[in-house]
């Protein structure tokens, strides 16, 4: 008994010894490291703010050379603002021109079309009415067609699109026209096996361009063209046979119908020259002018018979004979005139113009109507 109850006192009092003794130091130790941990961030926060103090020192110069700096920019900005009233009255005395000529620029854009100065603009939509279309088949190597001269071309003339079940009929082409008989050296036709002429190849039709021989279409359709070039036009049937058209002479040969757009294929084969006019005939000699007033007229003298007849009105006495009167002096014949050298001699009558062909022909102009009184 007596050991048991020294050893639970023992064990009591180690107990309550364990107890409080080791919980105070842990504490303490804990308390005191805190510190220490505030301190060395307070130390390495205070590095930083130092660095900073340090790059800041420097700046005060800069600071001072912009001080310096000041007066010079505020003079330089006082200069500008006292020149900005008069860029501001320039650039308001050119908006008015540069908005009229934007406005003007604006409705060429618009329309497509460059007006001169003088043109006021309008606004509206620009829509075509009708044009002359082409396409070079073949770009020819010599010469550029010259306006007003005599071409020599072949051709081929097909009708359109126009709606109407004869669209696309050919309805004229050069080189279904036969060509000229071939002759010998005597002249003389060179007939064939069939005993037929033998025929050359069918010639190109010659047409004084820029006249209005032909429709306007088809004498215009040739500018810019050179001569061995190959083209197919495009003529709207205002620029053909109109809204009449053009009848044929028969039901085999129908012609051309109202309002028909039309399709060539043309070749320029040769340019020259217009022939010469041919020279008129010599006017007739004038009759001699009548003499002024108040000059004497040459008297004409008439002939006397030449008979022994006495003229009348004279008494003669019976029994005595009167003698016949001088025959007059028979005039001279005139010299034939001598041809003078300087005398220009007649131009030689120049070659006919071929034929136009009908189909080509361009419409008669309507009779104008009587105004009424």
């Amino acid at each position: 008994m007596k050991y048991t109850v020294l050893i639970l006192l023992m064990a009591a009092s180690a107990a309550a010894a364990s107890a409080q003794t080791p919980v105070k130091p842990a504490s303490t130790a804990t308390t005191s490291a805190k510190p220490a941990t505030a301190t060395a961030a307070t130390a390495a926060t205070a590095k930083p703010a130092t660095a900073t103090a340090a790059a800041a020192k420097p700046a005060v110069k800069p600071a001072t050379a912009t001080a310096a700096a000041t007066p010079a920019t505020t003079a330089a900005k006082s200069a500008a603002a006292s020149a900005k009233p008069a860029a501001t009255a320039a650039k308001s005395a050119a908006t008015p021109a540069k908005a009229a000529a934007t406005a003007q620029k604006s409705t060429a854009a618009s329309t497509g079309v460059k007006l001169p100065p003088g043109v006021p603009p309008v606004k509206g939509i620009l829509k075509p009415a009708f044009s002359l279309r082409y396409q070079d088949v073949r770009i020819g190597s010599g010469a550029v067609a010259e306006p007003n001269k005599m071409y020599k071309v072949h051709y081929t003339g097909w009708l359109g699109v126009n709606g109407r079940d004869d669209d696309g009929r050919k309805f004229d082409s050069s080189y279904d026209r036969p060509g000229q008989p071939l002759k010998d050296k005597d002249g003389k036709p060179v007939m064939g096996a069939d005993g037929k002429p033998v025929l050359l190849d069918p010639q190109p039709m010659p047409f004084p361009q820029g006249f209005g021989r032909l429709i306007p279409g088809f004498d215009q359709g040739f500018e810019g063209m050179r001569i061995g070039g190959k083209r197919r036009l495009f003529i709207p049937w205002q620029l053909a046979y109109g809204a009449k058209g053009r009848p044929g002479p028969d039901a085999a040969h129908p012609g051309i119908p109202p309002k028909a757009d039309l399709i060539f294929d043309v070749e320029l084969v040769d340019v020259t020259d217009l022939p010469a006019p041919p020279s008129r005939p010599a006017a007739p000699p004038s009759r001699p002018a009548a003499p002024p007033v108040g000059t004497s007229a040459p008297v004409r003298v008439q002939p006397q018979p030449a008979t022994g007849v006495p003229p009348s009105g004279t008494a003669t006495k019976p029994g005595v004979s009167v003698p016949p009167p001088t025959p007059a002096a028979t005039p001279a014949p005139p010299a034939p005139a001598t041809p003078s050298s300087s005398a220009t001699k007649p131009a030689p009558a120049a070659s006919p113009t071929p034929a136009t062909p009908a189909s080509l022909a361009a419409p008669p102009a309507p009779a104008t109507p009587a105004q009424p009184k």
